[in-house]
């Protein structure tokens, strides 16, 4: 590769990493309010409660920036 192909991937990975990070941090938030309302609502039954990320789920985006760096995983 070239550098400017090298770079080209380069950024194509960070924008993919930055995705993940910001769909993770929704995920995160969106977790942390449905733990709130389920204690609000019932709280016996609020560690019961299941997960449920919906559209901030980051497992579709796992093991897509697969490298060099990233082989031995």
């Amino acid at each position: 590769m070239d550098g400017e192909e090298e770079s080209i991937v380069d950024r194509d990975k960070r924008e993919l990493r930055k995705l993940k990070r910001e769909i993770k941090r929704a995920g995160s938030k969106h977790r942390r309010r449905q733990l709130k309302r389920d204690l609000e609502t019932n709280p016996e039954e609020a560690h019961r409660s299941e997960e449920s990320l919906g559209r901030s789920s980051s497992q579709g985006l796992n093991r897509l920036d697969n490298d060099a760096t990233r082989r031995g995983y």
